[in-house]
């Protein structure tokens, strides 16, 4: 707080339009997080993954889409992300467009997985801390604290402004030969005792996520081949 003011010294313009927009019942969060973020460093991680969780459950319940309360935050903004409208729907099918935003939207992925493990890690409620222990400060609440704001404004922006997308379908093991012979043949068959597996199938099985990661550079490799667009131009990289 600045002295002599109410004012706080950040505040979370993205998510305040959410909330005076309609989702008034995480304005108690987003006033709690940014306090947090001067007064306690270490609570703005674990409120940060709070509204977050709130948004995504938000949106889901009105959307009429049931969730598990033992989902996690990951879980939770990827379900989130299937039933939202990334873009106008006059524009959905340009494909550049459509492979741009993905790229994107697995960027926030990745910042909302960095932002549960700092909470496990750095977080006021996360388990007790020994003597040695050094607690992350304001500069890296701040940071968390900044890109829940872009993240609850354009999950809210893109619910408003764009209509519901239509549910993909489950990513499933069969639709993917090409692929899985690509994994097949580039590693070793896993071997216990005498038993054998093949590498794509036990990626699919134990880390679907990382299937399909690979799985979407792999399709754009192969698109890129074959229109000759050359590697790296466009950001691209090789599996």
């Amino acid at each position: 707080m600045t002295s002599g003011s109410d004012t706080r010294l950040f505040q979370m313009l993205g998510a305040r339009e959410a909330c005076d927009a309609g989702w008034q019942h995480i304005q108690q969060q987003i006033n709690t997080l940014e306090e947090a973020v001067d007064a306690n460093p270490g609570l703005a991680f674990d409120l940060a993954k709070t509204l977050l969780e709130s948004v995504c459950k938000t949106v889901l319940e009105e959307r009429k889409c049931i969730y598990d309360d033992r989902w996690d935050l990951p879980k939770l903004l990827k379900e989130t992300l299937d039933r939202i409208r990334l873009v106008p729907e006059q524009i959905a099918a340009e494909e550049r467009i459509s492979n741009s935003l993905q790229k994107t939207v697995r960027g926030l992925q990745t910042v909302v997985q960095g932002i549960c493990e700092l909470r496990n890690t750095h977080g006021f409620a996360s388990h007790g801390k020994g003597p040695t222990f050094h607690q992350l400060d304001r500069a890296h609440a701040l940071l968390v604290a900044r890109a829940t704001d872009t993240i609850v404004n354009f999950l809210f922006r893109a619910y408003q402004n764009y209509s519901a997308s239509t549910p993909q379908a489950p990513l499933t093991y069969e639709d993917n030969a090409k692929f899985n012979q690509y994994i097949d043949e580039n590693n070793e068959t896993v071997r216990i005792f005498d038993l054998r597996y093949k590498p794509s199938e036990v990626l699919f099985r134990l880390d679907i996520q990382a299937y399909e990661d690979l799985l979407m550079q792999f399709t754009e490799q192969l698109e890129t081949d074959i229109t000759g667009d050359p590697a790296g131009e466009n950001g691209e990289t090789s599996v």
